[in-house]
């Protein structure tokens, strides 16, 4: 397809992907879910798994090949706007009185999910059939392992904001806790891919980039009072521009050193200056997150084919991930909290939210399958995992609390029983 033929392709794909994701999202909000699961789901609907099964040629007309890296990249923009203002949201005070249980949670949450991923791959996977020809097992269990491990941070923070969770206890525990998994898991990820490629140089990057990132920060941090100082006495629009052009520069930063773009996005978002000008600018960029971001879930949507599940050996290794994903977040995490003195109903909350994956385990798996680590295949299985487990965070909230709900309502009737 020319330029000019891809134009209007991509505005018609555009229209369908908001209306489907809109229709997706309304109907699961009716039972408690997020909007960006329904935006996931939505985007598995436009794929091979179910409008490619029942109508083929209205997919390949909708989304021709030539237009899938357009989606792409165009749903980049969406991701790095989504993650800037998840943290700009985000407040380092509330990790105040959890720094302690915090590590010991993130910790857990990343070595069993590693360990089990990894350990399942290695038994299994060559079973499967569905392994990436010319990778080594290694590598292949290694990306397994922390694609599981990663926490779905922005889901997580959306959940909490929503539910008005921000100032409890475990709320503040599951976003510190969240934060430093995905940290630790982009470093681990440039480790996999620096082992596939044969380049050990893409950790000592990452590490490197890391440290640049922070001192970068702190310095941003430093100059907040001449930041505000300033955009008084800027134009609005130019204040956008400037805005656009940050946030497109530590992208672009973190991605040539293998942090990626959204880890970079909402870096800035957290020591981003605030004033009443410049929140206002923040602003200005939620409905690019709100109408870019459904295209990046559309694309794994593209990739994604649960026909493929249909194998035996496949569908096993599936229902094997799933099973080590929940043992390996919830129950880790569950029990790393109760080992750091905090009470049940807190752990199993932290267990609960760190058990989703979302939409940051999207984004590894996008990387590996454009690495060729993985295979469709194994890329759909692993989407099997982000989506069971991120449903299941919202609804597992509300259970925890009906229970506990019924036991206080249990014990105040046996106290007056007895009075």
């Amino acid at each position: 397809m020319t330029p000019a033929e891809l134009a209007p392709a991509f505005f018609l794909a555009v229209v369908v992907i908001l209306v489907v994701c809109r229709l997706v999202t309304r109907l699961l909000q009716t039972v408690g879910q997020p909007p960006v699961v329904g935006e996931m789901l939505a985007g598995v609907v436009l794929g091979p798994s179910v409008l490619g099964a029942l109508l083929p040629g209205v997919e390949e007309e909708l989304f021709p090949g030539e237009l899938r890296p357009v989606l792409y990249v165009v749903g980049q923009i969406g991701l790095v706007a989504f993650m800037f203002h998840v943290g700009w949201e985000f407040r380092v005070d509330r990790l105040r009185g959890v720094a302690g249980s915090t590590l010991k949670v993130s910790a857990a949450g990343m070595a069993a999910p590693v360990a089990l991923g990894a350990g399942l791959t290695l038994v299994a996977g060559e079973r499967t059939g569905a392994l990436a020809p010319g990778v080594s097992l290694t590598v292949s269990a290694l990306f397994v392992g922390v694609a599981l491990a990663v926490t779905a941070f922005p889901m997580l923070a959306r959940i909490i904001t929503e539910r008005g969770l921000g100032g409890t206890r475990y709320g503040a525990l599951s976003l510190g806790a969240g934060a430093v998994d995905d940290v630790v898991a982009w470093v681990l990820l440039a480790g996999v891919f620096s082992l596939a490629g044969g380049t050990p140089s893409l950790v000592s990057e990452a590490v490197a980039g890391g440290v640049g990132l922070v001192v970068l920060l702190a310095l941003v941090a430093r100059a907040r009072g001449r930041a505000v100082r300033l955009a008084e006495r800027v134009a609005p629009e130019n204040l956008l521009l400037g805005l656009v052009g940050a946030l497109f520069l530590v992208g672009w930063y973190t991605d040539s050193v293998g942090l990626y773009a959204v880890f970079g996005a909402f870096s800035l978002g957290l020591v981003f200056p605030r004033s009443e000008r410049l929140d206002h600018t923040v602003e200005k960029l939620t409905p690019v997150g709100a109408a870019f971001l459904p295209l990046f879930f559309t694309y794994s949507g593209l990739n994604t084919d649960f026909t493929l599940l249909g194998d035996g050996p496949v569908l096993l290794f599936t229902v094997g991930c799933v099973a080590v994903a929940v043992a390996g977040k919830f129950g880790a995490c569950w029990l790393a909290a109760r080992a750091a003195g905090e009470p049940n109903g807190v752990a199993l909350r932290v267990g609960a939210l760190m058990n989703a994956r979302g939409l940051m385990q999207l984004v590894a798996l996008n990387l590996g399958l454009a690495a060729g680590i993985v295979t469709q295949a194994i890329f759909s299985a692993l989407v099997v995992v982000a989506l069971v487990t991120t449903v299941a965070a919202t609804p597992l909230i509300a259970l925890i609390e009906r229970v506990e709900r019924r036991r206080e309502a249990r014990s105040h009737g046996l106290a007056a029983d007895r009075g």
